[in-house]
């Protein structure tokens, strides 16, 4: 079973058009051979659960959020399993360390913090180009001399099917 990672802008920060995205996405990766992983929040993570339990291929346990606070009531309807952390921000490296490959749209700080521990942990992540924020500006690009090629840019859900 391949574990995906979601990343991207919260509730606050997500653009309907994103959200919108988001669910088309959902919809369309969700499959019996696939888990995913996120914050377990609103926005851009929410968007991609709710397509994903919208669609034929979802199970019970298919959508996994790992959540900043120490309560599962806030993890967004669309979570199946809630894992409460009490660690903030701190959560973002489960993450990316549970994830096998890593789905970025948009996003700010939190998920600028979720491209870098990717690339310090030799994970690939499919940096979404279609909206602004920093998946689309790290796209193709090195973080630093070590690595390349792991911030891989897609244009759209197809090429996302592709790498996962």
């Amino acid at each position: 079973m391949k574990k995906i990672g979601i990343i991207g802008p919260n509730s606050e920060n997500c653009p309907v058009e994103l959200y919108n995205y988001g669910i088309e996405l959902g919809y369309k990766i969700s499959s019996p051979e696939r888990y995913f992983i996120c914050g377990g929040l609103g926005g851009f993570m929410e968007a991609v659960c709710k397509g994903i339990k919208s669609s034929p291929n979802t199970f019970k346990g298919q959508t996994i959020g790992i959540l900043p606070g120490e309560k599962s009531e806030d993890a967004n309807p669309f979570i199946d399993i809630a894992i409460p952390t009490g660690m903030g921000i701190n959560r973002n490296i489960i993450i990316i360390r549970a994830s096998d490959i890593i789905i970025a749209a948009g996003g700010g700080a939190g998920t600028l913090s979720e491209i870098a521990f990717a690339w310090q942990l030799n994970k690939n992540v499919l940096c979404l180009t279609k909206f602004d924020g920093w998946a689309k500006k790290l796209a193709g690009t090195a973080l630093d001399n070590r690595k390349n090629s792991l911030l891989i840019p897609v244009e759209d859900i197809e090429d996302i099917l592709h790498y996962i």
